[in-house]
């Protein structure tokens, strides 16, 4: 009785972890939606929480019954017990997995909705391992996709790569990118706010490194943004940020990134065009700033190891030009 009495305790208490930290604030969760995408998943996934108790519930009750039945008759009344488990083992699952089976369906047509009318198209690529996204006009940023609240968005995905999955948890369930495919997913956020995203399939050493954010601003706020990000880089306003552009564009710098506006017109890397307004380096790896980046361009390999971008070497003074001049372009 004690040993069970504590295997009950056990799984009691791993039940009440894994509920506590679905609902935590210290993580996106798919039980916190802010989307209209995430308010469908959310309210399967509930239903399916207790209609399973439910007939969780009641296939244990039938089989306590039949057991007490087994102690206390004959053999003659196992007949009874016989159908006591068959109608919790088979008759209350064919009563409720087709009704599961509709409503998943039907709360994945809604969620991958082609024919919706989408006020804005976003292009998003997956690379091993980050995101780049494209606007219309030519704005082009990097693990940052930037929305307006309240308005439906599309996103049309596909990798350069192999295979990589969008997922923002409060937002949307996850829609997967693979190489020679495009794929469609929906976003629609209710309130300006930052929301976590991730890659959601295996893709390799970096995989966990794969994060991005989703920033949604009142659409004003955004149509700012995205003035913004369309327009080529500031000329450097003064000498020391020139020899800081020369300096970037002399180095292996310009073989894998562009900078819309100077000779850097690579795609193997970001566009770094405006990149001193993101909040990270490396798909969320580190955050933007000064010492981190000049670690990542000695080295990323120490923050990412196994990522594409290369060991620098070079010296003090162009280094920190270099640095001065990405930390300006915003």
């Amino acid at each position: 009785m004690t040993d069970r009495r504590h295997v009950l305790a056990t799984a009691g208490a791993v039940t009440a972890a894994l509920l506590v930290a679905a609902c935590s604030d210290s993580s996106p969760s798919a039980l916190r939606p802010k989307g209209r995408g995430a308010d469908r998943i959310a309210g399967l996934w509930w239903f399916l929480l207790w209609v399973s108790a439910a007939v969780f519930a009641v296939v244990v009750v039938l089989l306590a019954v039949a057991l007490l039945r087994r102690r206390r008759t004959k053999p003659e009344g196992e007949g009874r017990s016989l159908a006591l488990v068959i109608g919790g083992g088979v008759v209350v699952p064919a009563l409720v997995l087709p009704v599961v089976f509709v409503l998943t369906a039907r709360t994945m047509a809604e969620s991958s909705d082609r024919q919706r009318a989408a006020r804005m198209d976003v292009e998003v690529v997956g690379h091993r391992w980050w995101w780049e996204v494209r606007y219309a006009g030519g704005a082009v940023t990097a693990n940052e996709i930037h929305i307006p609240t309240g308005e439906p968005v599309r996103l049309t995905l596909r990798s350069v790569d192999i295979n990589h999955s969008l997922w923002v948890p409060e937002l949307q369930g996850k829609t997967d990118l693979v190489p020679g495919y495009t794929n469609v997913m929906w976003l629609e956020a209710r309130a300006a706010g930052v929301y976590r995203g991730q890659c959601a399939e295996f893709c390799g050493v970096q995989h966990a490194h794969m994060a991005f954010v989703v920033v949604a601003d009142p659409p004003d706020r955004f149509a700012a943004w995205l003035d913004n990000a369309r327009r080529p880089a500031a000329s450097p306003p003064d000498a020391h940020l020139l020899a800081g552009q020369l300096a970037f564009l002399r180095n292996p710098c310009v073989g894998c990134h562009t900078i819309r506006g100077t000779d850097a017109t690579a795609t193997i890397g970001p566009d770094l065009t405006h990149f001193a307004s993101r909040s990270s380096i490396g798909a969320g790896t580190i955050p933007n700033n000064a010492g981190n980046l000049a670690g990542w361009i000695e080295n990323a390999q120490e923050a990412k190891p196994g990522s594409l971008m290369p060991p620098m070497s070079l010296d003090a003074a162009d280094l920190q030009a270099i640095l001065d001049y990405l930390e300006s372009l915003r």
